[in-house]
């Protein structure tokens, strides 16, 4: 009891110096990883996180699913532990287990009080969850049937069935437009697992991070305890490139929802682009900005379409997807559509004011110390860091290139990047009036 009291109280804590820049430490391990760490004892906490070339974009085309069935099952019994030990030996520590899951990366997280007693034991677990995954036949057969009901229900809700046609319809057969079907899941066999876990997660590929209250040379032990056994990898890290949205094209699919859900959009960019800053600050002001940005402004605020809309870029390995999106009532769904292309088009443009890039880039910057307030927001940009091969340096210059950004900037890569006029629409729950598909 007294350690879970400990933790909990830890978890509320700041550290005196959360608003500093943390000094980033990078090696690589003698396993093979690449380990980015920050020392930090102001907590009597640890944080880890271990990521692989592993998402949903490398699944083999003719088996999708397998990339999240093994991130899935890879906690849910090891050598000499099954789920439930594993479960229980965590409470008893009051540690948490849990992991991360996109396209581009697969890893899984942990946090646990830094004294030995409770460290060793959470590492332990962490490292045969890792290197010792069994993936249990009954373990898999349960998981496939959770993740069948969750797709049929799914397929019920107009938010899951636009984000699902908006993939198709921005990136094609490229692995980011992949959606997951009933079938696909009923396939999957447990050497399909294996043969995924073997290939994609090597050491090699391994980006491991740790943030808190530990030495650089304990650091050192724990990277390489939580990697010197696991496979021997050898698939691509890269996943093929993007290509440009080509063709304008809007699906209007029908739904008895009392909304229409919007979505708009396009590639965008990727982690290491070099138009990130201008088209991140640009954005800010376009549609990620909030209560402050110009689509809520012209569709909210002036003529009260909806309640939120938004946009942002999703910047991944390669292009991720521009998205603007919004929901509406169906009577007004075409005239909110017509306003949302509108002010999209005149943004591209016309470029954004003095005033509104000042306002931009005060509020980005005065925020930016809460991104870095904790030490498991910092242990996510140490995997973002590691993982996109990204500066040390990273986090002292974020703040100085959003200063750096002009308006020219923000003109200059959104009519290069952005074309209004080329971009797929998704609509879902449209007008009665107007079913059916193409423009």
């Amino acid at each position: 009891m007294r350690t879970k009291l400990w933790f909990f109280a830890a978890m509320c804590c700041l550290a005196g110096n959360a608003f500093a820049t943390p000094k980033i430490q990078h090696w690589q391990a003698p396993s093979g990883a690449q380990v980015y760490f920050v020392e930090n004892h102001d907590l009597p906490m640890l944080d880890v996180a271990v990521d692989f070339a592993a998402g949903s974009g490398f699944d083999d085309t003719a088996k999708p699913g397998v990339a999240g069935m093994v991130h899935g099952l890879l906690s849910l019994g090891v050598e000499g532990l099954n789920e439930d030990d594993i479960a229980r030996k965590l409470a008893d520590i009051g540690a948490q287990l849990g992991g991360h899951f996109d396209a581009d990366r697969s890893g899984m997280r942990l946090r646990t009080l830094s004294s030995a007693a409770q460290r060793d034991v959470a590492l332990d677990i962490l490292a045969r969850v890792l290197q010792h995954a069994l993936f249990p036949e009954t373990v898999l057969a349960r998981e496939k049937t959770r993740m069948i009901a969750a797709l049929k229900e799914a397929e019920t809700k107009p938010e899951s069935l636009a984000a699902k046609a908006f993939g198709k319809a921005v990136f094609g057969t490229h692995p980011y437009g992949a959606s997951l079907e009933v079938a696909d899941v009923e396939k999957i066999q447990r050497a399909d697992l294996e043969n995924y876990y073997r290939t994609h997660y090597g050491a090699k590929a391994a980006v491991v991070a740790l943030m808190g209250d530990i030495t650089r040379t304990q650091a050192e032990a724990i990277a390489q305890q939580l990697t010197s056994s696991l496979p021997a990898g050898g698939a691509s890290t890269r996943i093929a490139p993007v290509t440009a949205l080509i063709q304008i094209s809007e699906q209007r699919i029908a739904h008895p929802a009392s909304q229409s859900h919007i979505l708009i959009g396009a590639p965008g960019v990727a982690r290491n682009d070099a138009d990130y800053f201008p088209l991140y600050v640009g954005n800010y002001i376009l549609g990620g900005g909030g209560f402050v940005s110009r689509l809520m402004h012209e569709i909210r605020e002036q003529r009260g379409m909806a309640y939120s809309v938004y946009s942002y870029f999703m910047p991944m390995q390669q292009p991720g997807a521009f998205q603007v999106g919004l929901q509406t009532k169906k009577e007004q769904a075409d005239e909110a559509l017509k306003l949302t292309r509108a002010t999209l088009r005149d943004f591209v443009g016309k470029g954004v004011t003095e005033k509104e890039l000042k306002a931009a880039k005060d509020n980005i910057i005065g925020g930016f110390p809460l991104r870095i307030d904790s030490n498991r927001k910092i242990l996510d940009y140490l995997s973002v860091i590691g993982f996109y091969n990204l500066p040390l340096t990273y986090l002292d210059d974020f703040s100085v290139k959003v200063d750096k950004v002009t308006a020219a900037q923000i003109r200059d890569a959104f009519k290069r990047r952005i074309h209004p006029d080329a971009m797929a629409t998704v609509i879902v729950g449209a007008p009665e009036n107007k079913m059916g598909s193409g423009k």
